[in-house]
């Protein structure tokens, strides 16, 4: 049987959501590169982030924080992280404002060249005349995401190579996630 691959995003129709901030330090200090989290490769993290709200709201399984969309996950999810894709993502502990459960940052740490040009709906690549010379070649704009499956290999959640913001994951952990109740998060075929 064929592997099945989604996007996961956040479900913005969560009545009464809350919305995350962007992750500092605990002294509140930014981070050097709000980014960091969203480049799909380990990073070296030496102490505990806070991740502030930007509104008040019912807390969630799954949300992201800030420009970056940083992942951030409560504790049954990550297990989920934990037991089907540890060798994918890493999980750091993280104090979510105004709660006493400890959350998570997921930091995808793969990244896989996959994105299938021909049967997405529309892709758009940065050329020269962009005024980008660093992002040459990567992905401006993807419009009805699809990926060429047979290049993903053993990856179980990444990154996609010249489209970092979204996250992927397969049918197994999908299938993981909605049956602990993941609350925030919501699935699009890719």
């Amino acid at each position: 049987m064929e592997r099945r691959f989604f996007r996961l995003a956040i479900d913005v129709d969560v009545p009464g959501r809350w919305y995350l901030g962007e992750p500092t330090r605990l002294t509140g200090e930014e981070l050097e590169d709000a980014w960091e989290f969203s480049y799909g490769r380990p990073v070296e993290l030496r102490e505990r982030l806070l991740v502030p709200l930007d509104r008040p709201g019912n807390p969630l399984g799954f949300d992201t924080a800030g420009v970056g969309q940083t992942p951030v996950v409560n504790a049954r999810v990550a297990s989920i992280f934990r037991e089907l894709a540890l060798s994918d993502v890493q999980l750091f502990p993280v104090e979510v404002q105004g709660q006493a459960e400890t959350y998570f940052l997921v930091n995808v740490t793969r990244t896989v060249r996959c994105i299938d040009d021909q049967k997405s709906a529309e892709v758009q690549l940065y050329t020269r005349e962009d005024g980008r010379p660093d992002r040459v070649g990567e992905y401006r704009s993807v419009i009805g995401l699809r990926i060429d499956k047979s290049k993903v290999g053993d990856a179980r959640v990444f990154r996609l190579w010249g489209w970092p913001p979204p996250i992927i994951v397969d049918g197994n952990l999908k299938g993981a996630l909605e049956r602990a109740g993941i609350q925030g998060g919501r699935f699009e075929e890719v």
